[in-house]
């Protein structure tokens, strides 16, 4: 199976480490001395609709690479665990001691 670069920034990117989403690949690092790739690169996640920048973009050396699926790149790397993301809807139920009948 060949891959173009193009094809890559489709593929989610997952760390079988902890099973966990690191999201698209967005950039390629290519050494042009040696013409290698080096490594992939995927964005830091937006905070707050990007109006306070982004987290740290994650670099995903090539040698930690160990499948590049149809749709899928699973990577076994130590990347920090990010927080889960919250919805701006979400709310926790107030607990007021009074018991439901429901």
């Amino acid at each position: 199976m060949t891959c173009r670069v193009f094809d890559m920034r489709r593929k989610e990117v997952i760390n079988i480490r902890n099973g966990m989403r690191l999201g698209c690949v967005n950039d390629v690092e290519i050494d042009t001395e040696t013409a290698n790739i080096l490594s992939l690169v995927v964005y830091g996640r937006l905070r707050f609709f990007g109006l306070f920048g982004r987290e740290e973009d994650q670099i995903i050396p090539w040698n930690r690479i160990t499948v590049i699926g149809s749709d899928t790149i699973l990577v076994d790397c130590d990347l920090p665990v990010l927080p889960e993301r919250r919805s701006l809807f979400s709310h926790k139920k107030k607990e007021t001691g009074k018991k439901s009948l429901y």
